[in-house]
């Protein structure tokens, strides 16, 4: 939608709904987050088969402050690219933020950074990050949808990295010997990270395919993907996912290595990090990712990234 942006930056509202109506019948060209949409759907679809009188699957809901006008274009988008999308929110020119519970929502996407800031303060753990696409998209599996996180401030509270920056690397690797069998959530009061709940929906529904025989053949795959080292901090995140009831299909551990090239390996639809750099790294590389504005490096400004996010 950059040339739709423009037309509302520069020319105003109803310029903006005059074009879209005069082109509602030519579909939108897919964004950055149309491949992880797609491996949902296929995940449905496997769960509709194994489970044809279950309600529970994953629900795509589309949030959009355009006005509702705009909305014939959008159906028509849908269903050109044969997306099963059937509730959809439009908020004309209103944030679409305070409408997240009502949808019972587990994870928000958008490329407006400060919507996912407003989106985490919501409280109670609503899951949100600002999508980024790549110029050279890796491609990714039809059937199954693979999700990569970061630990700290993602997944985990942001404890160990507010001990890494006040008291150095030395102090840390000190505290995760003496605190391993204490999980990450519950030390000096600190809360899980804002990920958390979007993992235990998609454990949630990885273990009706395990109830079924089909751990092996699951079509959701999940992976901890950190720059913690495995000798001295990985024993602690975990345990940490142990007592959550928790657990990912793989768990990386680089030690401080670039997270690109490892990404660009497991072709994940989408990866979510608390730091820019990684998540800049990720996209050159191909992958699909997304940051999410959390921990003791955003915990007193909005976030103000210079880097253009996926329209």
């Amino acid at each position: 939608m950059e040339e739709e942006q423009k037309i509302y930056e520069q020319r105003g509202v109803e310029d903006y709904v005059r074009y879209q109506l005069e082109h509602e019948n030519e579909p939108f060209l897919p964004g950055a987050a149309f491949p992880f949409v797609k491996a949902l759907e296929a995940v449905n679809t496997r769960l509709r088969e194994l489970y044809p009188d279950s309600e529970e699957l994953f629900d795509i809901v589309l949030m959009t402050n355009n006005h509702a006008q705009v909305g014939v274009r959008l159906i028509n988008t849908i269903n050109h690219y044969n997306l099963f999308i059937e509730r959809f929110c439009m908020t004309g020119g209103k944030s679409p933020i305070g409408y997240l519970k009502a949808y019972h929502t587990n994870l928000y996407l958008s490329s407006d950074a400060e919507k996912v800031q407003d989106a985490l303060e919501e409280g109670e753990w609503i899951a949100a990050a600002t999508i980024f696409s790549s110029d050279c998209a890796t491609e990714v599996s039809d059937t199954q949808l693979r999700v990569a996180f970061d630990g700290d401030a993602v997944l985990f509270s942001d404890e160990s990295e507010q001990i890494v920056k006040a008291h150095g690397l030395d102090k840390f690797f000190e505290h995760e010997k003496a605190h391993e069998n204490n999980p990450l959530a519950h030390v000096l009061l600190c809360l899980q990270g804002p990920l958390k709940c979007f993992l235990e929906a998609l454990g949630k529904l990885q273990k009706k395919f395990y109830a079924k025989g089909q751990r092996l053949e699951c079509p959701i795959r999940t992976y901890l993907v950190t720059a913690r080292s495995a000798a001295s901090s990985g024993a602690r995140a975990l345990k940490t996912l142990r007592s959550w009831g928790l657990e990912t299909d793989e768990a990386l551990f680089l030690a401080g290595a670039p997270k690109g090239p490892l990404l660009e390996k497991i072709r994940p639809h989408i990866f979510f990090d608390d730091q820019m750099f990684h998540v800049e790294g990720a996209t050159e590389m191909g992958t699909v990712a997304a940051h999410v504005p959390y921990g003791v490096a955003h915990k007193f400004r909005k976030p103000a990234e210079k880097r253009e996010p996926a329209k």
